[in-house]
């Protein structure tokens, strides 16, 4: 079991989305509770079946479709959370941060479940599993620059056009299972970027939880079509201010982190 860690939001400026609804657990001198994840729901979040959130022990194995993970979030508002666990707690800073977005993703995996489809998860599940757990928000108001995302022109796009980069685009982390890794950063540290088109000067980068926990749901809940293709690879250690080993032009040379495209 890894030890606590106090002050853990303030390690990296890839925790800045959690700070805010974090900040009450980054006090404490010890593991948080379930009682300290369920004293951060206020106001309360809620489902979108309309049930209020609230973070419960984990269950055994269910034995029927009401019983598993995502349904009884859907249905009961309840997250089953492991205490003493990284993985667990960021999950739930997730949802205190992108509660509209981790509402949305939910719903979309419940309605598939429900189906009574056998077998196993589509594609859109797991793209959406690999979302919540790995995902990216990319906001960018330039076209240009989505476009080098795209093409995997990591220099051009985090070192020649750095400046332009800190003014028109924003990462703002996601997937849990990234924040958990943010612990302990490394060459390799990679994300799935989803792009999400926003316009210049509307304080949508100054103010990315809120905004862009919106844009993101409401792209979800009108049935986008999202697959692990559609994805875009993000190493989190090139985006500028993020590690302090990309200050120089000779760290993006690294093809081995900074893959090109296949294309």
């Amino acid at each position: 079991m890894d030890e606590w860690q106090r002050n853990f939001l303030d390690s990296s400026p890839m925790f800045e989305p959690l700070r805010g609804v974090g900040a009450a657990l980054a006090k404490l001198d010890r593991w948080p509770t379930l009682e300290d994840y369920n004293a951060l729901l206020n106001p309360p979040i809620h489902t979108a079946s309309g049930a209020a959130l609230r973070f419960v022990p984990q269950a055994g194995k269910p034995a029927h479709m009401e019983g598993k993970y995502e349904a009884r979030i859907y249905l009961h508002g309840e997250v089953q959370t492991r205490t003493e666990n990284w993985h667990d707690l960021f999950n739930a800073l997730a949802w205190l941060a992108f509660p509209r977005a981790k509402a949305a993703i939910n719903a979309r995996h419940f309605g598939a479940i429900s189906s009574g489809r056998a077998g196993n998860r589509d594609k859109m599940q797991d793209a959406l599993t690999l979302f919540d757990e790995s995902g990216v928000i990319v906001a960018c108001a330039d076209d240009e620059l989505a476009g080098l995302l795209r093409d995997f022109q990591w220099h051009q796009l985090f070192w020649e056009w750095r400046q332009a980069v800190t003014e028109r685009m924003k990462f703002v982390l996601f997937g849990h299972s990234l924040y958990e890794k943010a612990l302990r950063p490394y060459v390799g540290f990679t994300g799935k970027g989803l792009l999400v088109r926003v316009e210049a000067g509307q304080g949508m980068l100054e103010q990315p939880t809120g905004v862009l926990d919106s844009l993101l749901a409401e792209r979800l809940a009108q049935g986008e079509s999202l697959t692990s293709r559609g994805l875009t690879p993000v190493p989190l250690l090139g985006v500028p201010g993020w590690w302090e080993g990309n200050e120089c032009p000779e760290f993006y040379g690294n093809t081995g982190y900074f893959r090109p495209s296949k294309k």
